[in-house]
């Protein structure tokens, strides 16, 4: 037996094979007699987002994943939409300028979904980029993650990506954290390779919060902006695994700072027959709403320990980060990041300044731009966080190549 960080449990003895009237039991019905776990222990550091911080726990060694498959990071890509908006432009729209917003958030201009662009579309160039990297054919896909809380269709859309990439031999579903996404995503397509027998997941973050936005709302308006960025995530050997160690944490309290709600709008019968209550109003999803300040304090207080922890669990000192590669939410979170683990500036990627904060996409969008342009190269060790979504937060170490 497996747990769920990866760890092999003592084996027991199999027990003799139970028998029902009809004979034998089958084998998904026959029990192991249980077996004593360890005691189960939070992965991150801080149980809430508006209490005091709780310091992290002594460093210990790692222990070594032993049992199934290790996973490497072994190509990625990334799409964007045509149209650039500055701040300039926005300025025209809202109370703002260039120098107002750069000095606060570090943007200067984003990308937004215009004319017959859509989220699948991006999604789908990133996806076929990540593959061509990767040397990879569609059809050894095994698993498309399509991690967006913003898709086409309230359905989802990881199984129309697949399709249109080609991936003919790959189930695909939707991942839903919002700025959390990929990292939650990167993570989920590990577990899949190491416990369901996978060789090739691909693991798509992108989003289009320009639809969700409200563009009269200088407070947020000015942040967001629509991308997509993939990875392929393949099977190697354990000596070779890329994820190195990761922490991953939630806290509902937090989502009163952070949330895009739905709303009512009035039904669309005029006669309910005398039914109170009924049918239910058409639904559909309020702006963006966000207490900046709340998040900047969570996210300052809470993505360092969360590095941390997940340093502590791959046994490295924050010394061995080659590269910090977080969310690209706001630049003074980066930088307050950076320096609480001690890392210089010249190890930090950063591409906030012309995309703005593009959600489950920022991550993936960023290391393909720093592995095409040769910052990134094999066998670097990449420390990413992702943080958001009301509230999530999570962090991995993993290795390039």
């Amino acid at each position: 037996m497996v747990t769920a960080s990866g760890l092999a449990l003592p084996r027991v003895a199999a027990p003799c094979p139970a028998r029902t009237r009809g004979g034998l039991r089958p084998a998904f019905l026959r029990f192991a007699p249980p077996v004593a776990l360890p005691p189960r222990q939070l992965r991150c550091c801080s149980s809430t987002v508006d209490d005091g911080v709780v310091s992290a726990a002594a460093s210990k060694p790692r222990l070594p994943r032993v049992v199934g498959m290790g996973s490497k990071l072994v190509g990625c890509g990334s799409a964007i939409p045509t149209l650039s908006v500055s701040n300039d432009d926005l300025s025209k729209i809202v109370e703002t300028s260039d120098e107002w917003i750069a000095a606060r958030t570090g943007i200067r201009n984003r990308r937004v979904l215009s004319g017959d662009e859509t989220l699948r579309g991006l999604s789908i160039q990133a996806a076929q980029r990540a593959l061509e990297m990767a040397e990879v054919k569609a059809e050894d896909v095994d698993l498309v993650l399509l991690c967006t809380s913003t898709p086409d269709d309230l359905f989802g859309g990881a199984a129309q990506v697949l399709a249109e990439v080609g991936c003919t031999n790959a189930f695909g579903f939707d991942i839903t954290a919002a700025c959390s996404g990929f990292i939650v995503g990167l993570i989920t397509a590990t577990r899949f390779i190491k416990g369901g027998d996978l060789q090739n997941v691909l693991v798509v973050g992108a989003d289009a919060l320009s639809k969700y936005v409200d563009w009269t709302d200088r407070g947020t308006c000015i942040l967001f902006g629509d991308a997509a960025g993939a990875v392929l995530v393949q099977a190697c050997s354990v000596d070779e695994d890329g994820l190195l160690g990761f922490c991953v944490q939630s806290d509902g309290n937090g989502q009163k700072h952070l949330n895009a709600i739905t709303a009512n709008d009035e039904s669309i019968l005029s006669n309910t027959n005398g039914v109170p209550g009924f049918p239910p109003k058409k639904a559909t999803y309020s702006c963006i709403q966000m207490n900046g300040k709340e998040v900047f304090r969570f996210a300052v207080r809470c993505v360092p320990q969360s590095i941390e922890k997940a340093l502590q669990e791959a046994g490295l000192p924050a010394s061995s980060i080659d590269w910090l590669l977080l969310h690209q939410a706001n630049q003074r979170i980066i930088d307050a990041a950076a320096s609480r683990l001690d890392i210089p500036s010249d190890k930090v990627i950063s591409n906030l300044a012309n995309y703005g904060n593009t959600s489950a996409a920022s991550i993936p969008l960023a290391l393909d731009e720093a592995v095409r342009s040769g910052k990134v190269k094999t066998g670097d060790i990449i420390a990413a966080s992702g943080f958001g979504a009301g509230l999530t937060w999570g962090s991995a170490i993993v290795k390039w190549g």
